[in-house]
């Protein structure tokens, strides 16, 4: 598969134009009549499948709009200036983009790249004096996250990381459950993330574009999922690798591990990430008072998602336009969103990715900071 988020088969694509409300704590209400607060201007670096998906979302945004492109082909700058009337003097290369700092047309930029060029460009975008949205994994490890950060903050500009399902509907209701102690004391989590990765020579199976294989690509959804869901920072990790493919998996590109971590209130969670299986994507709490169970669960939609209340029944919108305009808001009017999405909360994830490797790697537990 081409995208990194093909593992899961699209059952549909949105519910777009109506006036939605998506939960009832009404964080996003998507309503008729103009929208007369500030817009976000955003070009997006990286044109490929992903970034056409962000893209298309946009459209249906009403506090951010996609004013200019950044990409090494020229082919695909035309075809989107085309299709998205971008001027000519809101178009890049990957040679010349510094240019925006005297562009006051375009607020942010959208790094959708190989996770190997996110630390670079993310610190040449802050130099310019734009918002920086980065696509998850935020780097290849966690000094090249913590690099990151703190460019962000040396140019004062914000990070965000592409966590679009911190801003998903059904996700966000059973967070709330858990806040409100309606599944008792948690006690476990199992996330499982997984598809059958296709063409061997693409980048996410180069270790130099990648940074790693499955753990980076989708692994990430599980760890993330547990942190979130458990409302939690794991305090240890465990892990195992299995790889059976070494030539199309060659060193440094896992195929299939097995994690494992702890929480300081007690709770664990199994997970698995594989480029090996097909149709994995399901996450399971369990507390001594109820169950949540969301499969698809990370997947661009519907999520389907249930409790041991019933079924849950929150209307499905494309994760990518809601996110992008609760980023506006985050941005342009300082909101703070139910799950952090900042550059450090992206540390975190890639401290525990590292983490996972060294145990994987060493057959040893691994105790994890907080620093």
């Amino acid at each position: 598969m081409s995208s990194r988020r093909e593992f899961v088969r699209k059952i549909s694509t949105s519910a777009l134009g109506l006036p939605v409300l998506l939960n009832s704590s009404n964080l996003f209400a998507y309503a008729n009549g103009p929208y007369n607060g500030p817009l976000l201007r955003v070009a997006i670096m990286g044109l490929g499948s992903y970034g056409t998906r962000v893209a298309e979302a946009m459209q249906s945004c009403r506090k951010a709009k996609l004013v200019g492109v950044i990409s090494g082909t020229p082919s695909k700058v035309t075809r989107w200036q085309s299709k998205y009337d971008i001027p000519d003097k809101n178009c890049y290369n990957y040679k010349n983009f510094d240019n925006i700092k005297d562009n006051p047309d375009i607020d942010a930029v959208y790094i959708i790249t190989p996770n190997g060029l996110h630390c670079e460009f993310t610190l040449r975008v802050a130099r310019a004096g734009k918002h920086v949205i980065c696509e998850k994994p935020m780097g290849i490890n966690a000094k090249e996250g913590q690099q990151m950060v703190d460019a962000c903050k040396a140019a004062n500009v914000k990070l965000l990381i592409g966590y679009r399902m911190h801003f998903e509907a059904k996700t966000l209701k059973i967070v709330g459950m858990r806040k409100n102690g309606e599944f008792g004391k948690i006690i476990f989590f199992q996330g499982q993330s997984g598809f059958i990765i296709g063409d061997p020579n693409q980048w996410r199976l180069n270790k130099k574009l990648s940074g790693g294989g499955a753990m980076m690509d989708i692994g990430i959804y599980s760890i993330n999922g547990a942190r979130y869901m458990i409302g939690e920072e794991p305090i240890w990790v465990t892990a195992q690798e299995t790889k059976n493919d070494p030539v199309k998996f060659k060193e440094g590109i896992d195929e299939t591990i097995q994690f494992q971590m702890g929480f300081p209130g007690g709770a664990v969670a199994s997970c698995l990430s594989t480029y090996a299986v097909n149709h994995l994507d399901r996450f399971y709490l369990a507390g001594i008072e109820g169950w949540a169970e969301m499969q698809p669960s990370t997947g661009y939609g519907p999520i389907k998602a249930r409790t041991h209340k019933g079924e849950l029944t929150d209307p499905h919108i494309t994760h990518q336009t809601v996110q992008m305009d609760e980023m506006a808001g985050i941005l342009l009017e300082n909101k703070q969103p139910v799950i952090p999405v900042d550059g450090e909360e992206g540390v975190k994830d890639m401290k525990i990715i590292d983490a996972i490797y060294k145990a994987a790697k060493s057959g040893k537990k691994i105790a994890l900071t907080s620093s």
